[in-house]
């Protein structure tokens, strides 16, 4: 009986200690998917799931396990073959996102993006800016990523608030935001895009915003309502921050790029020098497990 295979989207030497009993290739089935497509059994697509990567997934007739490298698994959800255990990139992205949730608030609250555009122009603007210490920041969302954002916080001398889908010690439910929303300062979405979560911030979720409040996406850009956020902004009431979209990358024409206070990442929350090495253990460990049949972590269950 041949080796377990798996196909991996780098190098196997990047995972340090590789446990053995297993075959390694290395693919990208956007460029080229090999003969032995029927053979894998534990597979990691690309981190960037596009056209191509979760398609091949029928193919895979002896699939097992699918290990993304992403957090979020919208992208191939509906996708994975039943019986096959899909597992998420949990831990990979915490310490990257939530670095760029702090630059997002920190430079939205501080004009950062106008001090910028003003050295463009060789002009010296000083200005009076709100700072992000004594402000109360609604944390929607309170899995890994939620949990690093707030350690982050904690040194700005702020109050936190947190939700999640269901409520427990120290959390409230999604439901309790009408409530929670008015009296928030800056509010932070890192809530995974699902049906309930799809459209979540519309107009009603925003009128619901105190002026000049600061609304941060490091989710999904589908978790907003892209119309009602530019009809916010361009009502000059509240200002946002966003790392993500509904259409990626954003069209030429989109009314984003010409709304009022708002300050656009491209999709680069995870996108750091800290994400591979956490990659990298993460897949190696799940492999190890495998090869033995252990437990795997980061299993997706129910509407994830």
């Amino acid at each position: 009986m041949s080796e377990p295979l798996v196909w991996l989207p780098f190098d196997p030497a990047e995972l340090g200690d590789p446990p053995t009993g297993l075959r390694y290739e290395v693919v990208d089935p956007t460029r080229h998917v090999p003969d032995g497509v029927g053979e894998v059994e534990f597979y990691v697509p690309p981190y960037v799931l596009s056209g191509g990567v979760a398609e091949v997934l029928p193919r895979m007739t002896s699939l097992k396990v699918v290990q993304t490298l992403s957090a979020g698994v919208d992208n191939v959800r509906g996708k994975v073959p039943e019986g096959v255990t899909l597992c998420n990139g949990r831990g990979i992205h915490d310490t990257s996102t939530a670095e760029l949730t702090l630059t997002l608030i920190l430079a939205s609250q501080r004009g950062i993006p106008d001090f910028v555009r003003a050295q463009d122009r060789r002009e010296w603007r000083p200005a009076w800016r709100p700072a992000l210490a004594d402000k109360r920041v609604l944390l929607v969302g309170y899995g890994a990523i939620g949990k690093a954002i707030e350690a982050r916080l904690q040194p700005f001398e702020v109050e936190v608030v947190r939700v999640a889908r269901t409520a427990r010690p120290g959390v409230h439910p999604i439901e309790a935001l009408p409530g929670l929303l008015p009296d928030a300062d800056v509010v932070v979405l890192v809530v995974p895009l699902t049906q309930a979560t799809r459209g979540l911030v519309d107009a009603d979720f925003l009128s619901r915003l105190r002026d000049d409040a600061l609304l941060v996406n490091v989710a999904r850009g589908a978790v907003v309502v892209t119309d009602d956020l530019v009809a916010a902004l361009e009502s000059g009431r509240i200002r946002a921050a966003i790392d993500v979209a509904d259409v990626e990358p954003i069209p030429a024409d989109s009314a984003l790029w010409g709304a009022p206070n708002l300050l656009i990442s491209p999709h680069v929350g995870g996108a750091s020098s800290a994400m591979w090495p956490r990659a990298h253990r993460l897949v190696r460990d799940q492999l190890h497990r495998f090869a033995v049949g252990e437990s795997l972590v980061n299993v997706m269950t129910g509407e994830y």
